[in-house]
């Protein structure tokens, strides 16, 4: 089974940028969506950004439009998040999570429509 490994979290200052990585180990990623979700301590896991694996539709969080960018390298079964004009209230830890099924309504946000999960890395910021 395959496995997500999440890298390039660490420490900024607001307003600095940072991008995370996901790649997915042990077999090529065939599924159908990949995400970021963020823990907040009294929400859960929130949802960051997906997009939609075979067709690069995206969707965001409303907290994140224009400053988060999603996107994905179908041959490295590879997904990013560019951060920018990053925010002490984006402190979290970001998981990456996979989904192998098409969704009946669309790109999933909820993280309990997504099967597989990374360990998550840490993205500290700063004011």
């Amino acid at each position: 089974q395959a496995q997500l490994i999440e890298s390039g979290g660490g420490s900024v200052q607001a307003g600095n940028s940072l991008r995370l990585s996901c790649s997915a180990s042990g077999r090529p990623f065939s599924g159908a969506y990949m995400a970021w979700f963020r823990q907040d301590p009294m929400k859960g896991r929130v949802f960051v950004a997906a997009i939609n694996w075979n067709y690069g539709s995206t969707y965001y969080g409303d907290s994140v439009k224009a400053r988060f960018t999603i996107s994905r390298d179908n041959a490295k079964s590879a997904l990013y998040l560019d951060m920018t004009s990053l925010r002490p209230e984006d402190t979290a830890t970001y998981y990456c999570a996979a989904r192998s099924t098409e969704h009946e309504y669309g790109i999933p946000v909820a993280a309990v429509s997504y099967d597989l999960w990374g360990q998550g890395t840490v993205v500290t910021v700063s004011s």
